[in-house]
């Protein structure tokens, strides 16, 4: 069991955590949430014991352990799978203690504790954690240094799964994770037999992957039972009962107020004004329900040119070296197409995005062309844009350079207006690039995007950095929006609400994926089985 008590937490003047207190118990998934910037991550530090708090206790049950995924796995030439079984570190001591133990009834305690925290079977259970999160078999063996920062984090999760904790803390597991890996985490998290707290902002997966939420709001911690959804139905309650209270008291207030203005300089009547004029200063107004969902994106409507807009006609795309990422590509894309891109990463995802947008070319000059309406405007969204922003710029000095290129003159409340409409205030519009949290600056690159009222958005993985509320905005401005879309996202629940085609990328080749996501869940399960049937067969082979 965890029990926080009269938790609290500054960081300089500002107040993170006031007077906290929650109990989770053996066994609850516990989805932890709040916008950015509530204290979510200082909450799992502070429970980590990575930085201290400066009032009340945190507890755990005697002989529990807590596991958190290590963000610090030093640069190593060590194999993946040995990584993944050094996480366990008794049994990592157990197991190098036999190359030295010569006390006979010490290596009998040293065996049989390893037969107890089942350590003979400990290599295939990393083995299956790593292949889960989307190594080939043949990775396992590789070095971590070779991999990348991504890779690396799918390391360190399967770590952090492998101990299997008492208690374990995940923070944002699914970042790195593409949608098929992100599947067999949901199927693997639903079996968790220990007490689960994972951060996350994927509805999908907290809507499948727990049974209570804690709510980071206004330094207040709260749970509350059920799921997602569960808590959203209680917490709009709540707030419609504290909206009437509120306006009730208000009303209260404003008669007791003009009673004082009225009667104040009456001697008749200056006792009782007294008296209203106390009562005021100790009510206790509930808080007004503030609209905190008030982040609004509204991606400008193109004007409508001719289907097909784009066709891609048997084409190769890749890089100027090695074979082609994608082999023959032949596909379409209308004026009202919402497209979804499904496939493993490193499947070619993101290179027929770059391909679409026109920042690669198609490999060769013999066979395989790109047709593009003369007229098409295209608005390209990808993560990595982020880092090529000017940190010392403001939001309005950059939107204010785009205007500039078109428009001889630049009027401010139109800038202005553009970025309002993906959430941008004067304040924050005129505060540093540099000091925007990674949400709004993923709204700054909508807003760039979207600029010209492109007749095609490609979106990829655009919700990386927003929290519930902003994706739930983002799915409704792209509903609401009435060109074409293109999509890679690992979010099940915006691919779901937003795409009404599914194009496969898989094996060097792109094509129609009949079904739903259900079924993409099925047949990925499947392809992996018969993936793994064909590495032994190989191996087998190669060994005959």
């Amino acid at each position: 069991m965890l029990n926080i008590s009269d938790l609290s937490y500054k960081i300089g003047y500002r107040t993170i955590i006031e007077n906290g207190n929650i109990c989770v118990r053996d066994g609850w998934r516990v989805g932890v949430i709040g916008v950015n910037g509530a204290g979510k991550s200082t909450l799992f530090k502070l429970i980590a014991g990575e930085i201290h708090a400066d009032g009340g206790a945190i507890s755990l049950s005697a002989g529990q352990r807590l596991g958190m995924v290590r963000q610090d796995i030093p640069e190593t030439d060590d194999a993946l799978i040995d990584i993944v079984l050094a996480a366990n570190e008794e049994m990592a001591a157990l197991w190098k203690e036999t190359e030295t133990a010569v006390d006979g009834n010490r290596i009998a305690e040293i065996f049989q504790r390893l037969e107890e925290i089942d350590a003979y079977s400990a290599p295939s259970k990393a083995a299956m954690l790593l292949t889960g999160l989307g190594f080939t078999e043949d990775q396992l063996t590789e070095p971590f240094s070779s991999f990348s920062g991504g890779w690396r984090m799918r390391v360190a999760l399967a770590g952090a799964l492998f101990v299997e904790p008492e208690i374990l803390l995940l923070d944002e597991p699914t970042n790195h994770l593409d949608l098929e890996a992100i599947m067999w985490l949901e199927t693997y998290l639903l079996s968790y037999k220990h007490t689960l707290l994972m951060i996350s902002h994927d509805r999908e997966m907290l809507n499948k992957c727990i049974d209570h939420v804690l709510h980071v709001d206004k330094k207040q911690l709260t749970i509350y039972s059920g799921n997602y959804d569960t808590f959203e139905r209680e917490r709009s309650m709540r707030l419609g009962l504290q909206q009437k209270m509120h306006e009730k008291q208000e009303v209260e207030r404003a008669h007791m107020k003009a009673f004082v203005d009225r009667f104040k300089a009456q001697a008749s009547k200056a006792r009782q004004a007294q008296s209203r004029m106390k009562a005021l200063a100790r009510m206790d107004i509930v808080d007004a329900v503030i609209a905190e969902r008030a982040v609004r994106f509204v991606f400008p409507n193109p004007n409508e040119i001719p289907s097909p807009m784009l066709s891609i006609n048997h084409a190769d795309v890749g890089y100027t070296e090695g074979e082609p990422v994608l082999k023959r590509v032949h596909r379409n894309i209308d004026n009202d197409d919402r497209i979804a891109l499904l496939g493993a990463n490193g499947e070619g995802k993101s290179t027929l995005m770059k391909l679409i947008a026109g920042r690669m070319g198609v490999m060769g000059v013999m066979d395989g062309d790109v047709f593009r309406s003369t007229k098409l405007r295209i608005g390209y969204f990808s993560q990595h844009q982020t880092e090529e922003l000017d940190v010392e710029s403001t939001p309005y000095e950059e939107m204010a350079r785009l205007f500039a290129k078109k428009h001889s003159e630049v009027k401010e409340h139109l800038v202005r207006a553009k970025l309002g409409a993906f959430g941008f205030s004067r304040d924050l519009a005129d505060n540093r690039i540099g000091a925007l949290s990674g949400g709004e600056k993923a709204r700054l690159l909508f807003a760039f995007m979207s600029f010209d009222a492109p007749h095609l958005l490609l979106l990829d993985e655009p919700t990386n950095h927003l929290d519930i509320d902003a994706r739930e905005a983002l799915v409704q401005a792209l509903n609401a929006y009435q060109g074409a879309i293109i999509i890679v996202s690992h979010d099940p629940n915006m691919v779901e609400r937003v795409a009404d085609r599914l194009w496969l990328v898989k094996d060097g080749a792109c094509s129609d994926f009949d079904g739903d996501l259900e079924d993409y869940r099925k047949f990925t399960i499947q392809s992996r089985r018969e993936d793994r049937k064909k590495d032994k067969a190989e191996k087998i082979k190669n060994t005959a």
